[in-house]
């Protein structure tokens, strides 16, 4: 028996962790390529080689997963997180997990499920995104851009 593509241990994973939806997943592959890119100093054109060079830590990543997040769904983040039923660090730890099981992403011998346990310290994803739009007019664009920023 041949060892199965990545299209198929995803669509075994999707089977056995139900969990999550599959759109969540494919959020953290976006985060965690986002992640690599701003930890690493790599641009949008360039290749990532999936090796040890381009590892990222669990604090790493959650900081990704909130700024890619925010820029993805702004005030929304919140919702769409809780439609996906993650509430918090230890779910994308969690995710990240099932994604190594599963072959998908590689770790280093040292990382564990619980260096996502109190990311954010200790918030939940509902404190973490409680942000608030910040708009203000280009007028040599004639239009108007949003930014946010946190509301505690």
């Amino acid at each position: 028996m041949t060892d199965p593509n990545p299209e198929q241990r995803f669509e075994a994973l999707l089977q056995v962790c139900r969990d999550f939806p599959r759109e969540a997943y494919a959020f953290l592959f976006d985060a965690l390529d986002h992640s690599v890119r701003r930890v690493h100093g790599l641009e949008e054109y360039e290749p990532i080689e999936a090796d040890e060079r381009h590892h990222v830590g669990a604090q790493e990543l959650l900081e990704s997963v909130r700024q890619y997040a925010i820029l993805e769904f702004g005030c929304l983040t919140g919702c769409v997180f809780e439609a996906w039923g993650i509430i918090d660090a230890e779910d994308v730890g969690k995710m990240v997990f099932h994604l190594i099981d599963h072959k998908l992403l590689g770790k280093r011998d040292s990382d564990r499920p619980d260096d996502f346990i109190g990311g954010f310290g200790g918030m939940t994803f509902e404190q973490v995104f409680a942000i608030e739009p910040q708009l203000e007019y280009c007028q040599e664009k004639d239009q108007w851009t949003a930014s946010y920023r946190s509301a505690s």
